[in-house]
């Protein structure tokens, strides 16, 4: 056999989308078993699991005294998570955050991060031991509660899942990606968990709403305000999916004189507080919040933000309202209570899903840790019952060892005992025979006895069993109840307001301006309606284009060249001293595109918009009002086309210039009213391109400027008429060189 044909043994030929499937698939399974997603049984996932086991076997207790971060991080790398360090030291942070968690599983002592968003100390720096709450997960867990199975490297083993009298799950939530799913649970209070765990056990049949009365929604650690009503959150419980919609805490604070300012005391869970202040400052700036004056930090160990406004006739509710819209002092948490159940699968549960899962889970630990205990009473009468020989016998029993080359087999056959009861009397110490008193045997046996009767008791009837459970759940529910510090629910729930947009009308005085706009797209706002015999100057090679009245409160759109609609502030346009500014300042439009149309937003307001390819719909102002700075998108074009026109909607014909100067008039409903695209075939061209469109009333005709401040209106257009995509006629006498209609 050659040497070609002994190394290519043993291998096979696969196809490569079978292979990469195959190995994509260990890995899936892989990021969504050992990294991103909980048991449903104690709520951890494997890292968190290790790191409360490894500080269990530094003897981290509650009682005890802390540890250096960096010594718990690196039992953990050495014997059951071999990942990087940061990422073991970044979990453990986590856990100890009671920004982050419910109940945090670590007490940690040093810098761990504050809710600002700054880092934690390095793990040098930083100690740490178990919460109590920890303590809860871990009880019994030497007891055979759970499952153990070997470490990575095979040299120890590590529990499969914690026995979890705590239920860390509802409590704490968990947050993670793997691959193909996600999840998402918010934290929730403990005694109200309880509460819902005791109504199931008396009855395992009771109804959804009962569960929801119980456990009304979340309860995050950093508190606010839950505004989505009963109904919402008993159908998130339901199905497992939804979204929570939360809201900071926020009082006014009287300062005298009428004035007041607004503190806000609970921000929005997940939420870094630096950053909200740097949103709220930057609106402040950009002159987006109306009469809002100015935003100050005022925390110490609780959270005081205080917000002045400008006036004292703001109204406050109108103002937050406000800045819940447009800043994280509302957010929405999704709920995707995604988790890995008893069998490993991954799946969405609902509430009672995961309740009765913890139950379950409960009940199995309880079976074997009354079996283990029961293990060792047998073991301890055993023992009792060969001291009781030695002691009742004891003269033979010193005789045997002293003489009997073999006293083990000799004390087996003379009392009819057993080796390791043998092996115990052999065992005892001279000094301990004064203790083996008969009455003190009997009375240790009988207590035993007793215990283990009533276990065997337990064992064998499933009505004990959940009354023991009962009892735990009641136990939990005294230790970190609604009247500990710990477990006082931090979320209340209130009512949203009617309209979820709150019209800046309401915060804006309402003034009259006259918006100008210079072709370079320079735009200011003049107090007044100015009339067209006020002068306007410009800057120099620059000149007008966009000249109307408007007032504060409006909102103008704008069209550019890359068929995005933008909208802007009249209140947030510059003053009329000077040239004003670059409307490229306001909106995310980028050098090269041009301004199209620049209209005033109006009730009912309709737009005919075409782009270069001679293509154009109709479309209704209020849907292309945009969020952002960064526009919408509303008629599609390519590098070749761009938007070309922007006219108001105002008639029942629409008349279409090419460049060949041929003219179409054609009914204004031939048009489609559409929220976006490319739009419809306006005019045909031989030999041109399209150059112009604009709306008009037929009863009112046709009009252009003839230069300076004449008009012409043309009514005889009859010939002219047609149907849209027509080729049309050539224009009348007159008609302007340019090609355009122009706006008189």
């Amino acid at each position: 056999m050659t040497k070609e044909s002994s190394a290519l043994d043993g291998v096979r030929e696969v196809a490569f989308s079978e292979a990469l499937g195959e190995r994509y698939l260990s890995y899936a399974l892989s990021t969504i078993m050992s990294r991103s997603l909980p048991d449903v049984r104690d709520g951890l996932k494997p890292v968190h699991r290790r790191l409360l086991y490894a500080m269990r076997q530094l003897k981290l207790a509650p009682g005890s005294g802390y540890k250096k971060s960096a010594r718990v991080v690196g039992d953990v790398i050495g014997k059951f998570h071999p990942h990087g360090d940061q990422a073991i030291y970044d979990a453990m942070v986590r856990l100890a955050q009671d920004f982050a968690v419910r109940f945090p599983l670590v007490d940690g002592q040093g810098n761990f991060g504050n809710v600002d968003g700054d880092n934690a100390a390095a793990m040098r720096y930083t100690e740490a031991r178990l919460t109590r709450v920890a303590e809860a997960m871990l009880d019994g867990i030497d007891e055979d509660t759970v499952d153990f199975r070997p470490t990575y490297d095979g040299d120890d083993n590590e529990p499969v899942v914690l026995p979890a009298a705590f239920p860390n799950l509802l409590a704490n939530g968990a947050s993670g990606i793997a691959v193909g799913m996600a999840t998402s649970i918010p934290p929730h209070n403990v005694a109200e968990i309880c509460q819902a765990l005791a109504l199931l056990i008396d009855d395992s049949e009771a109804p959804d709403e009962a569960l929801s009365a119980c456990l009304p929604g979340p309860d995050f650690p950093t508190g606010g305000i839950i505004v989505d009503p009963p109904e919402t959150l008993a159908a998130i419980y339901r199905s497992g999916k939804g979204s929570v919609r939360l809201r900071a805490r926020w009082s006014r604070e009287d300062t005298g004189r009428g004035q007041y300012r607004i503190v806000i005391t609970e921000i929005p869970y997940q939420v870094q507080k630096a950053r909200l202040i740097e949103k709220i400052a930057g609106l402040i700036a950009e002159r987006t919040v109306p009469f809002l004056a100015d935003v100050r930090d005022e925390s110490a160990e609780s959270i005081r933000l205080v917000l002045e406004p400008k006036s004292r006739t703001v109204d406050a509710n109108m103002l937050m309202e406000t800045l819940f819209r447009m800043t994280d002092l509302e957010s929405r948490f999704a709920v995707n209570m995604n988790a890995l159940d008893g069998g490993r699968t991954p799946r969405v549960m609902s509430l009672r899903d995961m309740l009765r899962a913890f139950l379950d889970h409960r009940l199995v630990v309880l079976g074997r840790r009354t079996a283990f205990r029961i293990g060792k009473i047998e073991k301890r009468l055993e023992m009792l019952a060969a001291f009781l020989v030695a002691y009742l016998n004891l003269d033979e029993v010193i005789r045997i060892i002293r003489f009997d080359d073999t006293p083990r087999e000799t004390l087996v056959a003379r009392f009819d005992i057993g080796e390791t009861q043998a092996d115990a009397i052999l065992n005892m110490r001279l000094r301990a025979l004064h203790k083996l008193q008969e009455l003190e045997i009997r009375k240790e046996e009988a207590a035993l006895t007793a215990e283990r009767d009533g276990l065997n008791r337990l064992l064998a009837s499933r009505p004990r069993q959940w009354r023991a459970i009962a009892g735990e759940v009641a136990d939990i529910a005294s230790k970190f109840g609604k009247d500990t510090d710990l477990g006082r629910r931090h979320t209340d729930f209130g009512a949203a307001p009617a309209a979820d947009i709150v019209p800046f009308d309401a915060l804006i005085e309402r003034e009259p301006i006259t918006v100008i706009c210079s072709k370079k797209g320079w735009i200011r706002a003049l107090k007044g309606h100015a009339g067209p015999t006020v002068e306007v100057k410009y800057k120099e090679g620059d000149g007008p284009r966009f000249r109307f009245h408007a007032e504060t409160t409006d909102k103008l759109l704008l069209l550019a060249t890359n068929g995005r609609f933008y909208t802007i502030q009249c209140d947030r346009l510059p003053g009329g001293r000077g040239h004003g500014e670059p409307v490229r300042l306001m909106i995310d439009v980028a050098n090269e595109e041009d301004i199209v149309g620049l209209e005033v937003l109006r009730p009912g307001l309709r737009l005919m918009i075409a782009s270069s390819a001679g293509k154009g719909f109709v479309v209704e102002a209020e849907k292309v009002v945009a969020a952002t700075r960064s526009g919408k998108q509303v008629l599609n074009v390519n590098g070749i086309s761009e938007a070309a026109v922007c006219v108001p909607a105002n008639g029942d014909r629409v008349a279409v210039v090419g460049s060949n100067r041929k003219l179409l008039i054609f009914r204004l409903d031939e048009l489609p009213v559409m929220a976006r695209g490319q739009g419809v075939v306006l005019q045909r061209y031989n030999k041109g391109k399209f150059s112009d469109a604009t709306v008009f009333s037929a009863s009112g005709g046709l009009s252009w400027p003839m230069g300076g401040s004449r008009t012409r209106t043309w009514r005889d257009f009859e010939d002219w008429l047609g149907r849209r995509g027509g080729a049309g006629r050539l224009a009348p006498k007159g008609f302007p060189q340019s090609g355009r209609f122009g706006r008189p």
